[in-house]
């Protein structure tokens, strides 16, 4: 039985050890931290609003908008980069498949600056 038991001693030690420093970086940053943000640093910043504001208050949906399309383009760009790496293995089969899927991506987002989803005034 302790022969088990010393098995798990390097896990126990490992956790030990990151729950430690988990709490010395805890503890080190309620120090160091500045307790008095200025104006700036409360100021609205990615959201459009202020950040400790009545969380109810209405604001643009086009935030929203915006945040939605960045994902959408990003994941599907995201595809280029395993087919840049296998280009070679998958012939011209996987180029020309590519290249319909970035027409269609293209078409996309030339339907979306048309119809002024990109457009911020």
């Amino acid at each position: 039985m302790e022969e088990l038991l010393l098995e798990y001693l390097p896990i126990l030690i490992f956790i030990g050890l990151a729950a430690g420093l988990s709490m010395m970086m805890v503890i080190a940053s309620m120090i160091a931290g500045a307790r008095k943000p200025d104006p700036e640093k409360n100021s609205a910043y990615e959201c459009g609003f202020d950040a400790f504001d009545d969380a109810r208050m209405k604001f643009d949906v086009r935030f929203y908008l915006v945040a939605i399309l960045f994902i959408i383009f990003d994941l599907e760009v995201a595809f280029l980069f395993p087919w840049a790496i296998t280009l070679s293995d998958i012939g011209e089969f996987g180029f020309w498949s590519m290249i319909v899927f970035l027409g269609i991506l293209t078409v996309g987002f030339v339907y979306e600056w048309r119809k002024g989803a990109l457009e911020w005034e």
